[in-house]
């Protein structure tokens, strides 16, 4: 098994320290939100009220899903693996 090491120098690079240590917390936290808008596009219930979502809802939660991978695709990120 492979050994990344991160230096950091300076006090001024404790923020991309944190940004580097973050990457897992930040791909957990997309991959929440994609699993949100999942259920209220293909359940029909809205995720902050667990009320019925209407059409346009499920419409956009799917738009904004398909948005989110795209970007994420660009910056050759994936969050199913």
């Amino acid at each position: 098994m492979g050994k990344i090491i991160l230096e950091f120098d300076s006090l001024e690079e404790s923020e991309d320290a944190r940004v580097a240590l973050d990457g897992y917390k930040w791909k957990l936290a997309m991959w929440d939100l994609d699993q949100k808008l999942r259920s209220t596009a293909k359940h029909g219930y809205r995720f902050y009220e667990n009320t019925e979502a209407t059409g346009e809802e499920r419409d956009l939660c799917d738009k904004l899903r398909q948005e989110i991978r795209n970007i994420l695709e660009q910056y050759n990120l994936n969050i199913e693996s």
